[in-house]
C-alpha cells in the first residue's frame, strides 16, 4: 500500500441512497425545513459565519472483513484489514456527501464517524457518518470536483476558523491495521525497552499519519487542523491494532489571519 490511502485515486461514485432518504431530503428542501445535531450555540455561530443549516445528513456502510493470516511473531501491516476498514469508512462518508448534495449544501460540519459492531459476527462492522449540511451566503465553498466539503470541526471551531481567514476543504483520514507481535512471556526480571513492539507501534502510527497527509495534499490543502490519532482493537486479538488519524484539511482565504482577542465578561446577579 505504500503511504497512499486505499482508493486514493478511486473515489467511489455511488447513487444508492434509500428511497425514504430521498423522500425525506426532497421534502426538507421543498419546505425549507431543517434538522441539526448542532447545539444552540453552535447553530447560531454557524449562522453568524454566513452559513444556513439545511439538515442532518448521514451515510452508512455495513462491511464484512475478510480473513487474513497472521505470521506469528512477525510484526507487519495487515493490508487486507487496513483496506476493508478504509473502504467502509469511505463508503459511509460518500453517502453522507450525497445526502448533503441532494439538499443543495455547500458542505457538512460537525461530522462524526463512528464504528458499530452488531450481533451478526465479529467480522461484520458498520461505519456511520453523520453531520449537519450547510449552505453559504457566498459562492466558492464547495470542495474538490464540486462536492460539498466535509469537516469534523464543531460549530464554534468552524466559526473561529472562518473568522481567522481559513476555510475547510475536507475531512481527511488515514489508517493502518498492524500485527504488533508478542510481548515478553512470563514476568521479565529487568527493565528494558521492547524494541520490536515499540517499532511496530511507531510504524503503524506513522503510516496512518502519512496517509492522512496524502489525502490533504491531494486537496491542495495548506494543512490539517483538529487531528486525532486513535488506537482501536476490533476483536481481532490482543496483538492486532488499528491506528487511525483524522482531521480537517484547510486552506487560507485571505492574508489577514487576525481574530479579535477574547474579552473577559463577568456576570453580575440581581
Amino acid at each position: 500500500m505504500a503511504n497512499e490511502p486505499p482508493h486514493a485515486h478511486q473515489r467511489p461514485q455511488l447513487d444508492d441512497l434509500p428511497q425514504h432518504a430521498r423522500e425525506r431530503l426532497a421534502g426538507m428542501r421543498e419546505h425549507h425545513f431543517f434538522t441539526s445535531d448542532l447545539s444552540v450555540n453552535e447553530f447560531l455561530l454557524v449562522k453568524e459565519a454566513g452559513f444556513q443549516p439545511l439538515g442532518l445528513v448521514m451515510g452508512s456502510s455495513i462491511y464484512h472483513i475478510g480473513f487474513q493470516p497472521i505470521r506469528a511473531g512477525v510484526p507487519e501491516e495487515l493490508t487486507m484489514l487496513t483496506q476493508a476498514l478504509y473502504s467502509s469508512r469511505e463508503l459511509a462518508m460518500v453517502r453522507m456527501e450525497e445526502e448533503a448534495d441532494a439538499l443543495g449544501a455547500d458542505g457538512v460540519v460537525a461530522v462524526r464517524l463512528t464504528l458499530n459492531i452488531h450481533a451478526w459476527g465479529a467480522n461484520v462492522i458498520e461505519f456511520l457518518a453523520i453531520g449537519t449540511a450547510v449552505k453559504s451566503d457566498q459562492p466558492g465553498f464547495r470542495g474538490a470536483e464540486g462536492r460539498p466539503f466535509t469537516s469534523d470541526l464543531s460549530g464554534q471551531d468552524f466559526w473561529t476558523l472562518l473568522s481567522a481567514g481559513y476555510r475547510p476543504l475536507g475531512f481527511v483520514m488515514g489508517n493502518c491495521v498492524y500485527y504488533v507481535g508478542r510481548g515478553p512471556q512470563g514476568q521479565p526480571r529487568e527493565n528494558k525497552e521492547l524494541v520490536e513492539i515499540t517499532q511496530a507501534l511507531y510504524d503503524a502510527r506513522e503510516l496512518a499519519m502519512e496517509r492522512m497527509q496524502v489525502e490533504a495534499e491531494a486537496l491542495n490543502a495548506a494543512g490539517i487542523v483538529g487531528v486525532i490519532v486513535d488506537e482501536n482493537n476490533h476483536t481481532w486479538g490482543p496483538s492486532v491494532l488499528e491506528f487511525s488519524a483524522v482531521g480537517t484539511a484547510v486552506v487560507p482565504i485571505r492574508d489577514d489571519h487576525h481574530i479579535p482577542r477574547p474579552q473577559l465578561v463577568l456576570t453580575v446577579g440581581d
